[in-house]
């Protein structure tokens, strides 16, 4: 099987310029945990994780309050906090290479892209849901 069997072509991205706060609500209104940051020509050129949004949130813990913490957000552009050197994938890589990158990388997902272009995202979820039954080929 082939990376194209299971990732999701439709992605939820990002712009650079975004602030964090839409990060977030498009990460809890999708349950999604990555979210690939793309340029005007759908480019990758970032990712943010849920990690990254855990960060930013720091503030709180560290004292500064829940609405301190979302002020931050709101003021915060993604590219402040993205990831620039992700690991990617193409539709032709086998799932057991994409797994094997995952795992030794500790990474949950990888964008697939085409010539530096965003076709899609392949997740931990994919795997799960397909051996779950959820996901068809």
């Amino acid at each position: 099987m082939k990376v194209s069997d299971l990732m999701t072509s439709e992605v939820a991205t990002l712009q650079r310029n975004e602030m964090l706060s839409l990060a977030e609500q498009l990460m809890n209104l999708g349950r999604i945990r990555h979210l690939p940051v793309v340029d005007d020509d759908g480019e990758l050129v970032g990712i943010v994780s849920q990690r990254d949004l855990f960060h930013s949130g720091l503030l709180r813990a560290l004292g500064h309050g829940k609405h301190a913490a979302a002020r931050v957000r709101d003021m915060l552009p993604v590219k402040e906090v993205m990831s620039t050197e992700v690991v990617t994938t193409t539709r032709d890589s086998s799932l057991e290479e994409a797994a094997r990158l995952m795992f030794d990388k500790k990474i949950g997902c990888l964008p697939v892209v085409e010539n530096g272009r965003l076709v899609g995202i392949l997740t931990e979820g994919d795997f799960v849901a397909y051996f779950a039954g959820r996901k068809k080929r």
